[in-house]
């Protein structure tokens, strides 16, 4: 498989070579020079196949001939070691839980593959690999789970100071080692653009060998497609189906529409949307408008700028009254989100997280009579504990694995969001 630049203005490159390079020098980002489509017969055949035995079948072509297909199983079968239920939460309405990972986040399935490929490119490479990866929340933590002691790697995780949660900070500065925390004064885009020219800057890349473990990566990016997979195997009618995504760089939803892409049975798509509203706003008017990025309760989604946005355009040939056949947009804000947990809970018992919360309403007020719909919960209710608490009145119950991260020690390097700072501190770390 060859993987091209979304500008077009950079040459094609190898599976492996996507994955090690992160972004293309023209800016744009990589994307699959062509879909594979399952035929009907090999997605009946995997109905009731593991999680691991279907992402095998639908990441093989992605990676030949850079990775064996026994070096493929045994990464999906390492990365993919955990269940992703789906769970009734009304009639008609169900939930995909994204959070029963080691990091209790979404982020955990695109990040353990990515860090299995890399260790595996790693063992045939003498050079060390740094990895930068900005995150909004979620990434960080899974990212430093996924490449904590991985040999040969080291990561540096850029996040915006005072606008993660405390247990998500817990996730992403406590482990040392291999893993490095800067906290950026600033917010999320100003953490990714900083990574963004790093890839940009020659002097930089070549001395530290750089990649990403964002959703730019090709191979962050990808695997999620998985999950959406099974959730069309286990789904009577999922084709039918309005499947609400809490969205905020984009990755998660473009993966599922290149799932769609693959031939699974799956509905259209809600992107659901916080403050942070570029993409519902483009689909009602076909106008990309960056506005400056607003801090919610929603955190994780806190993005005015997506990232993968040209893999959305890619996903639909660039061709708008395509994309808004299948996909339309959704947006909730602050006080609605809080309303929307409170009630829910109170109705069903069932507890949303802020970001689940937005694709839960949005269900709400778009499924069509007799339609059923699916959202998608992204992380554990607990890494938000004070917005829970605001929404519910009370205190969540503190699981087990929250309560032994939020004794550990913070250790993280506050810096401004200025590219020249950054850039000395890489050096002083290399």
């Amino acid at each position: 498989m060859k993987y091209f630049s979304t500008n077009r203005e950079s040459n094609e490159v190898s599976f492996k070579e996507a994955v090690i390079n992160s972004l293309p020098a023209d800016k744009g980002l990589y994307f699959p020079k062509s879909i594979p489509a399952l035929d009907a017969r090999t997605i009946v055949n995997l109905k009731d196949a593991s999680l691991p035995a279907i992402g095998f079948e639908m990441m093989k072509d992605f990676v030949q001939p850079d990775l064996t297909k026994s070096q493929l199983k045994d990464i999906v079968e390492d990365a993919l070691s955990f269940e992703i239920p789906l769970v009734q939460a009304e009639e008609n309405i169900f939930s995909l839980e994204l959070f029963h990972g080691p990091t209790y986040a979404f982020k955990d399935v695109g990040a353990r593959f990515l860090a299995r490929c890399l260790g595996e490119f790693a063992k045939k490479d003498a050079r060390e690999t740094t990895i930068l990866v900005a995150t909004s929340g979620d990434t960080g933590g899974a990212v430093a789970n996924g490449f904590y002691g991985v040999e040969g790697v080291k990561v540096i995780i850029l996040y915006p100071s005072g606008k993660v949660s405390d247990l998500q900070e817990k996730q992403l500065t406590t482990l040392g080692g291999n893993i490095t925390a800067l906290e950026v004064e600033g917010d999320f885009d100003d953490c990714q653009a900083l990574v963004k020219q790093a890839f940009l800057d020659k002097e930089l890349s070549e001395k530290l060998n750089l990649t990403s473990a964002n959703s730019i990566n090709i191979a962050r990016w990808m695997p999620q497609s998985i999950y959406y997979a099974s959730l069309a195997l286990k789904m009577q009618n999922a084709e039918e189906a309005l499947i609400a995504v809490p969205s905020g760089n984009y990755g998660n939803v473009t993966a599922g529409m290149l799932a769609k892409r693959m031939s699974f049975p799956l509905g259209k798509f809600l992107v659901c949307s916080n403050a942070n509203d570029v993409v519902p706003r483009y689909l009602e008017s076909c106008e990309y408008e960056v506005l400056p990025t607003v801090a919610t309760y929603a955190n994780a989604m806190d993005v005015s700028n997506p990232s993968n946005f040209p893999r959305m355009l890619e996903l639909y040939d660039h061709t708008f009254d395509d994309l808004i056949q299948d996909v339309s947009g959704f947006t909730l804000h602050d006080e609605q989100i809080l309303e929307t947990i409170e009630q829910c809970h109170k109705e069903t018992g069932y507890v949303l997280d802020p970001h689940g919360a937005i694709g839960y309403a949005g269900l709400k007020e778009r499924l069509k009579i007799d339609q059923q719909g699916v959202f998608l919960e992204t992380a554990h209710p607990i890494k938000f504990a004070p917005v829970m608490e605001k929404a519910l009145g009370e205190k969540l119950e503190m699981p087990e694995f929250a309560e032994d991260l939020m004794l550990k020690q913070k250790k993280s390097t506050k810096m401004s969001s200025e590219y020249s700072e950054f850039k000395n501190l890489l050096k002083r770390t290399s």
